[in-house]
């Protein structure tokens, strides 16, 4: 837990001072730009990065008050709210990527051999398994 709750502080800190967003601004470009069209409903989105749907809708409009998404109604279900990459959160995240990129290895990534980190690579895989097959959220593949 304290190396989880540090890191988190120190690569919020670190994209604040290299970029203006904050961590949680580059958890929600991730997930947008890692769906081929750009876009996910907002429960899709908060499966997808692991928050309350409550906090993704809020984080979400801040986000779109500064250009980095647009948040529309969903053209399939009116009741549902889709969030879609904007050309600025492009933007912002490949301005935040190299980093961000660069922190992790300096920081994380640097403190293992090379064969510790394919040990690392296949743990933290069973480990997301494992975490999809005991937790409550569904897997992100898999919700609509």
């Amino acid at each position: 837990m304290k190396v989880h709750l540090r890191l988190r502080y120190e690569m919020n800190r670190q994209f604040r001072s290299d970029s203006g967003i904050s961590l949680s601004d580059y958890d929600i470009l991730v997930a947008l730009i890692s769906d081929p069209e750009g876009a996910l409903t907002m429960t899709a989105l908060a499966t997808r990065i692991g928050w309350e749907r409550s906090r993704v809708s809020h984080h979400a409009r801040r986000m779109e008050g500064r250009g980095l998404v647009g948040v529309t109604t969903s053209a399939d279900d009116k009741r549902a709210s889709t969030v879609s990459l904007t050309e600025s959160g492009r933007t912002a995240l490949s301005a935040a990527s190299p980093g961000h990129a660069e922190f992790i290895r300096t920081v994380f990534l640097g403190a293992l051999e090379p064969s510790g980190l394919t040990q690392l690579a296949e743990s933290m895989e069973l480990i997301y398994e494992q975490l999809l097959q005991h937790g409550t959220l569904p897997r992100p593949e898999d919700h609509p």
